[in-house]
């Protein structure tokens, strides 16, 4: 990829939600519970917002990994729904692979639980294949610091790019006049103190 500038295009990505589920979810220090489950969703309400094609996967959901995020099924009623029967790379199921390849995109835009593992390993799989990949940063948690830098690092030697949500949503918007209103509601959703300064544009916007 050398030092080009691939932005991120919304008629190109994809998103994949990687065992966003209850019991995995618990594992999760590296993030408090609220704010971490708030990331995830601000990133599911972004992938709706633009229109991006979303996948969802969820590991051996019968056992401690437990069910998905119910929010996520509610956010994405017809979204791709794979759930692995054991496999923990999710690029090692075949359908997960096919849900994809069959959106047209090369952007893959994904996070999960947890960080060095149901994200890592499916991120260096989707690179090896030509895919350029996007890791949401703070949607994606793990156990402690320590194993998070350790994945990204592993994740970004391999030519994996690092995101926030926040920087996603904005790259994919590449300009405010394109809806002021419509992404600024999902900031103040999603960022108290972004609230506090939408509150005061819409004020200051309405006395005009």
């Amino acid at each position: 990829m050398g030092n080009s500038y691939n932005r991120l295009d919304k008629n190109n990505a994809l998103v994949a939600l990687v065992d966003h589920q209850a019991g995995l979810l618990s594992l999760v220090r590296d993030f408090e519970p609220d704010r971490f489950k708030n990331n995830v969703l601000a990133l599911a309400d972004l992938a709706k917002y633009f229109k991006l094609p979303t996948i969802l996967t969820t590991s051996f959901e019968d056992g401690p990994n437990g069910p998905l995020v119910p929010e996520l099924k509610q956010i994405f009623p017809d979204a791709p729904y794979i759930a692995r029967p054991g496999q923990i790379n999710a690029w090692d199921n075949e359908d997960f692979v096919k849900a994809v390849k069959q959106t047209g995109r090369k952007q893959l835009i994904i996070a999960g639980v947890v960080t060095e593992v149901c994200v890592a390993f499916p991120v260096l799989s989707a690179l090896e294949e030509g895919f350029e990949v996007f890791v949401v940063t703070d949607a994606s948690g793990t156990f402690n610091e320590v194993t998070r830098e350790a994945a990204w690092s592993r994740m970004a030697e391999a030519g994996a790019q690092l995101m926030s949500w926040f920087a996603i949503a904005c790259e994919l918007h590449r300009d405010w006049r394109n809806d002021v209103e419509g992404l600024g509601t999902l900031f103040s959703n999603h960022i108290p103190d972004y609230r506090n300064l939408f509150t005061a544009y819409t004020a200051i916007k309405a006395s005009k």
